[in-house]
C-alpha cells in the first residue's frame, strides 16, 4: 500500500520538483496549490501518465485561517507525511509593511504549518508512524535585512522542527526541515544578470542551486535510510551563509 505525502505549495518550482521526485519513488500525492491551477493540473497530468500513481488536488489560499481550514478539511485520505513548502516572502524595510501583509505572511509562513501538523499528528500517532518536512531557508538561521520578517518566521520554523521532533518522536514520528540557500526558481526572475552573477560570486560552489537537488533531500528524509535523523535542518545552499 502506498504511502499519501501531502505536498502544500506543489505548483511552485521547488514543490514540483519535489512531487516529481516523490512519484517516481512510488508516493501517492496530495498537491496543494493557490493560484497555480493551471501549473498543478500538468504536474498532476505528467505524473499519472508517467507514473501511474494516485494524485489529489487541493486549492486554498493558506495565508488566510479560512483557508487552511478548507484545505484540512478537504483531507479525507491517511496522511502519512508532510511536506510544508508554501511560503511567501516580502523585500524591504519593515517599516513598511502593511498589517495585513504581516499578518497573512505569518499565517503562511509558521501558523498554517503548525495548524496542518496538529490536525495530522493524532493519525500518526496512532499509527505510531508518520514524517513531516518542513522547507525552511538559510535567512532562518542568518537573518537578512529587508527581510526581517521573512527571516524571523523561518526562524521559527527551524524551532518548530526542532521542538516538534522531541515531542513526537516516541510516537514513531520524525520532523525534519531543509533550509535551501539561493535556488533557480521564478523567485529569482526579478534578479537581473548582473545581479545574478554577483549572487554566484558569493556562492562558495559558484552557483545556484537546482529545485530537483533539494528535492532530493526531501526524498531522503521520507525514507528509511535517514531513520535516525530527527529534529535536524539540512542546510543545502552550496557553502553559501552556511
Amino acid at each position: 500500500m502506498s504511502k499519501w505525502v501531502l505536498v502544500t505549495g506543489a505548483s511552485g518550482g521547488i514543490g514540483s520538483s519535489i512531487s516529481r521526485v516523490l512519484a517516481g519513488a512510488g508516493y501517492s500525492l496530495i498537491l496543494h496549490y493557490n493560484q497555480g491551477a493551471e501549473q498543478a493540473k500538468l504536474l498532476e497530468k505528467e505524473l499519472v501518465d508517467r507514473y501511474q500513481i494516485e494524485i489529489l488536488l487541493l486549492q486554498a489560499d493558506l495565508s488566510l485561517k479560512e483557508g487552511t481550514e478548507k484545505l484540512l478539511s478537504s483531507l479525507f485520505v491517511p496522511v502519512d507525511a508532510v511536506i510544508h513548502n508554501s511560503a511567501s516572502s516580502y523585500y524591504g524595510l519593515l517599516t513598511d509593511m502593511k498589517q495585513e501583509t504581516m499578518e497573512r505572511m505569518i499565517q503562511l509562513n509558521l501558523t498554517s504549518p503548525i495548524m496542518i501538523t496538529k490536525h495530522v499528528l493524532p493519525q500518526m500517532v496512532k499509527r505510531g508512524r508518520g514524517n513531516i518536512i518542513a522547507v525552511s531557508s538559510v535567512w532562518g538561521a542568518a537573518g537578512a535585512s529587508c527581510e526581517v520578517l521573512y527571516s524571523t518566521l523561518k526562524g521559527g520554523l527551524n524551532t518548530f522542527v526542532k521542538a516538534m521532533a522531541k515531542e513526537a518522536a516516541p510516537s514513531g514520528i520524525r520532523v525534519n526541515g531543509i533550509a535551501p540557500g539561493a535556488v533557480e526558481t521564478k523567485m529569482m526572475s526579478g534578479f537581473s544578470e548582473e545581479e545574478l552573477q554577483d549572487l554566484n560570486d558569493e556562492i562558495p560552489a559558484g552557483r545556484l542551486g537546482k529545485p530537483e537537488e533539494i528535492a532530493e533531500i526531501a526524498l531522503f528524509l521520507l525514507s528509511d535510510k535517514s531513520s535516525y535523523i530527527n529534529g535536524h535542518v539540512i542546510t543545502a545552499s552550496g557553502g553559501w551563509h552556511s
